[in-house]
């Protein structure tokens, strides 16, 4: 983009409660496939590269200004007043950037409620809006049921007149299949004019920004840009259209990773969120959950029923019936079924979790295994070392978390609890049902004796009549 087409300023309106939401937090924060609707909508106007990227707040402004600085850092924040509307936000956006601004440009505007707007969508507007030479461009689409949204009112040669709300709409201007997305387009000097004059005289008394296209096309043509792609400017007011959206999001994400090569056996159990990669023929099981930053390699089988939460998964490996969380699994690794990885674990080539097993902070060897039953805490256990069923690495003291140390060909008997910090060398064996308190040398067998003790002919008080059944 050249400097003499460069966008001026991105003005984002994010003031609104969003009280069909029935939430306690605002609607802009809430999200769509691992994302808030804010930070996809800041993401992709951003990549037009505004010279300024305003945002207007006032409904929970400063929890929402917080989110909006993490997204990106060089954002300008602008408080919008107690008089509502979207007009009126624009205003406050106006007056408090009118300093950076000058007199002439480009502006964008644009509402934080359509998770999927893209950068597609927007640079069409924008060269649609150039080409034209039009003073103000609106971004539309069109809706089988438009119901809830601002109709396009046309002339009888197709040029836009106005934008009319739904509740001050006539019965024929409800029948128009065109609606209004909040997106907009503004040469600097029409938008100035056109907003300067705007009222509250309607309906739900409030300063629409609609009205301001009526103003600028007394200086001059309005445009309208049919969006491509209807779903890219679906807005979400309620929890049922967020569903609706999200659903229709994750079909495509899953189409387009079946279309690289990754089997999918029903994308309609299968959730996948924007930042995951998956690699070439990797089979993603019924009933799958892949969020944030989850990459998956090559020949991979994941599920059925499994979550994974920014894990990496290496080539060939298994994951069954689990939550792995921020882990890190080496190729051709066993997990589960019904085993749980928190954060911070690594598990090398050819290791193994197997049924209900829970790790943290676990880093286990090549061809390792912890086949089943165990909690491995805070733990290291290196190379060809075996883990018997119910073990537990005991890492908490009630104060600090604390290390157990294994080494490699350690063939840990059924039962053990290795009671941190704790070091275990090379080529041991431990005991089934050991407590294994001191550091034990490489190339030892270590057990805990412990006595057991029979009563031949043993019956309880009751039935030996020591005591009567309503005693006990």
């Amino acid at each position: 983009m050249s400097k003499a087409e460069a966008l001026s300023a991105a003005i984002i309106l994010a003031a609104g409660e969003g009280t069909r939401m029935r939430s306690a937090k605002p609607k802009v924060l809430h999200e769509l496939a691992g994302r808030t609707f804010l930070n996809r909508v800041m993401d992709a106007v951003d990549k037009l590269g505004p010279d300024i990227l305003s945002l207007v707040v006032r409904y929970q402004g400063e929890r929402v200004a917080e989110a909006a600085r993490s997204y990106n850092q060089r954002v300008t924040i602008v408080d919008q007043d107690d008089i509502p509307g979207t007009g009126r936000a624009v205003q406050c956006a106006l007056n408090a950037l009118k300093d950076k601004l000058g007199h002439h440009g480009t502006v964008l505007i644009t509402a934080s409620d359509m998770p999927l707007l893209d950068e597609r969508t927007l640079k069409g507007l924008m060269d649609f809006h150039r080409s034209q030479a039009d003073g103000a461009t609106v971004l539309t689409t069109m809706l089988k049921d438009p119901t809830g949204y601002g109709r396009i009112i046309r002339d009888q040669d197709g040029q836009v007149l106005r934008i009319v709300e739904q509740k001050d709409a006539t019965g024929t201007e409800l029948a128009v299949k065109e609606v209004n997305t909040s997106v907009y387009v503004f040469d600097l000097e029409v938008l100035n004019g056109a907003i300067a004059g705007l009222n509250d005289r309607n309906v739900q008394g409030e300063f629409y920004l609609t009205d301001a296209l009526e103003a600028a096309r007394s200086a001059g043509r309005v445009g309208a840009y049919a969006a491509p792609d209807p779903l890219s400017v679906e807005g979400v007011n309620d929890r049922v259209q967020l569903a609706h959206l999200a659903k229709a999001h994750n079909r495509r994400v899953c189409e387009r990773w079946m279309r690289q090569g990754v089997t999918i056996l029903d994308p309609e159990s299968t959730w996948i969120e924007d930042d995951v990669m998956i690699g070439r023929d990797a089979t993603i099981l019924p009933g799958c959950f892949l969020h944030g930053a989850t990459s998956i390699a090559e020949e991979a089988v994941i599920g059925p029923n499994t979550t994974l939460i920014d894990a990496r998964i290496g080539r060939a490996a298994r994951v069954e019936r689990s939550r792995v969380q921020e882990s890190t699994i080496g190729a051709e690794v066993n997990i589960g079924p019904w085993t749980y990885l928190r954060p911070g674990n690594d598990l090398a080539a050819g290791s193994k979790a197997g049924a209900f097993v829970e790790m943290k902070k676990a880093s286990i060897g090549e061809q390792s295994k912890v086949p089943h039953l165990s909690y491995i805490g805070d733990t290291c256990i290196g190379q060809g070392s075996n883990v018997g069923g119910g073990t537990i690495t005991a890492n908490y003291d009630g104060v600090h978390k604390n290390r157990t140390e294994i080494g490699g060909g350690v063939h840990v008997g059924a039962g053990n609890l290795f009671v941190a910090p704790v070091s275990v060398g090379d080529n041991v064996t431990t005991g089934a049902g050991s407590v294994i308190r001191h550091e034990v040398p490489d190339d030892a067998m270590v057990y805990s004796e412990n006595s057991q003790h029979m009563v031949e002919h043993w019956r309880p008080a009751w039935e030996r009549g020591d005591e009567s059944p309503s005693e006990r």
